[in-house]
């Protein structure tokens, strides 16, 4: 596959924005290993492998690991998607863009709608998850108070950072790729090799999860192992006007973030299973908190210790990059005059080159669900939940909206294209995402309705809100910024390049 050569490639970075509506106002600083670090953190395969590897393990045992090669295989079919609209529409804000692009302004605001509030509760959440490591490296009884302080700390540290601006966003997301690889790589491999307590047919082994009943069940709730893993690629479309040659590198950069993050996961979940020194208690659930003490028998105390230093700079970074990802869907959603206080969140730094204003309510918001958490702490697993089914919907109304496109005779004109494989892939992408949804729904078996339910419960009131605002203050009649032109922008870029065809790239 080659998306080197397509219609757009006569365009410049501001030749190809201006086609679509908008000034070239932003610091196109961000290299395609900067934009695939963003991308990369934001997935952050450490957060996701340590926050649910026990979770997967008591619910379906060690075959729980191939849900991982299933979910990234499913993700990277909705990448290739993403891709081909990027590559198009290389423009700030990711999903709300390109839903308004492939449809319209209504059906965009509530893609968007969604997509915030599933980004923001995702930004309280990685920084929750967080606050445990940093409990742990300086010793610090966990409490509700102190998980609240370090949570906030975490917010802050973040925030100063976007601040600064693009440059030092990349810096960082560097630095967070680094950590990122050797703690779940790096760490992985050493545990495979040097550390190696059970047998690689494990991986096949039930240890007798499913109880009496079929495997089959058991096996389809561990689900989440992969479900909860392999989101935030799409973070490297949010910045597309702060990278040079967008409608290029975004594409890939999406798609490594998926290759690179499965990988390492695999790596990473692997290792401690093999690692486990006693596996049939962390699968029975009497060890709840497993890998502390794997890393505690396998590296010792000041191993140990290492891995928490990389463990916290692996979760600020993923922080960094949400609130960074949050903040330009943020601008992008104001830019076009389409949620309230629309001025305001606009607003871009003229120093920094970054929406100040949208930061700050991705920091704000974030640390005001966390106050809610500190008063009631059962809030942050249908916190987590939420945010991850409602990132799937937001994807999903994007893959559902370029197939309809496609009927429409819509052929992508951005340099990375699939040609005659993009209605197939489109088509697999779609049935993907909503089988990931139906898991996602599926209710729990506690047998109290709040809680078995709470998911879509939580993404109902969403789209409930959403949809009275929509109706009642009407927003999408108070902007005129272009909508469902994917075929004429195509037009537009095939005449403005000379291209009379898309160049197949299989």
């Amino acid at each position: 596959m080659s998306e080197d050569r397509g219609p757009a490639a006569g365009l410049s970075d501001g030749e190809h924005l201006s086609v679509l509506g908008y000034e070239d106002t932003f610091n196109r600083s961000m290299s395609l290993w900067a934009n695939f670090a963003l991308g990369f953190t934001y997935l952050s395969p450490l957060v996701g492998v340590y926050s649910l590897f026990a979770v997967a393990l008591s619910i379906g045992g060690p075959p729980s690991i191939w849900w991982i090669v299933i979910v990234g295989a499913g993700q990277l079919l909705v990448s290739f998607v993403f891709g081909e609209v990027v590559s198009q529409y290389p423009i700030h804000g990711g999903i709300y863009p390109w839903a308004r692009r492939l449809w319209g302004r209504r059906y965009a605001w509530m893609a968007a709608w969604v997509y915030i509030w599933a980004m923001i509760v995702t930004i309280t959440a990685v920084a929750e998850f967080g606050s445990g490591f940093a409990a742990s490296l300086f010793g610090i009884e966990i409490t509700n108070a102190s998980t609240l302080w370090i949570t906030l700390a975490f917010l802050l540290i973040a925030l100063a950072i976007n601040f600064t601006g693009t440059k030092w966003l990349a810096r960082v997301a560097r630095i967070g790729l680094a950590a990122e690889l050797i703690g779940v790589i790096g760490l992985g491999l050493y545990l495979l090799i040097f550390q190696r307590k059970q047998e690689f047919s494990v991986f096949f082994d039930t240890m007798g999860v499913e109880g009496d009943g079929s495997y089959t069940a058991a096996f389809m709730g561990a689900a989440l192992a992969g479900l909860f893993l392999f989101y935030g690629f799409e973070a490297c479309g949010d910045v597309a006007e702060e990278v040079a040659n967008p409608a290029r590198r975004i594409p890939k950069a999406m798609m490594l973030t998926i290759l690179v993050g499965g990988v390492s996961a695999l790596f990473s979940f692997g290792g401690y299973v093999l690692a486990a020194p006693d596996l049939a208690s962390i699968v029975s659930g009497e060890d709840a908190d497993p890998i502390p003490g794997i890393l505690e028998a396998t590296l010792g105390s000041v191993g140990a210790k290492l891995f928490l230093v990389i463990a916290i700079t692996a979760f600020l970074s993923c922080v960094l990059s949400l609130q960074a990802a949050a903040s330009r869907l943020l601008f992008s959603f104001a830019r076009d005059g389409m949620v309230p206080g629309h001025r305001w969140l606009s607003k871009v730094s003229p120093t920094t080159k970054v929406p100040t204003n949208a930061l700050i309510v991705a920091c704000t918001v974030p640390a005001l669900i966390a106050v809610l958490i500190w008063a009631n702490n059962d809030l942050l697993v249908p916190v987590t939940s939420f945010a991850v089914l409602g990132i799937y919907v937001a994807f999903q109304m994007v893959v559902l909206a370029s197939l309809r496109q496609r009927l429409k005779g819509w052929r992508p004109a951005g340099p990375f294209s699939l040609g005659s494989w993009g209605f197939l892939v489109n088509v697999l992408a779609l049935a993907y995402g909503v089988f990931a949804m139906v898991l996602l729904s599926l209710p729990g078996s506690t047998g109290d309705f709040l809680t078995d339910y709470v998911v879509l419960i939580g993404l109902g009131v969403v789209v409930v809100t959403g949809l009275a605002y929509l109706f009642i203050a009407r927003p999408d009649r108070k902007s005129d910024a272009p909508s469902g032109d994917a075929i004429a922008v195509a037009d537009e870029i095939r005449l403005r390049t000379g291209a009379t065809s898309v160049v197949d790239v299989h």
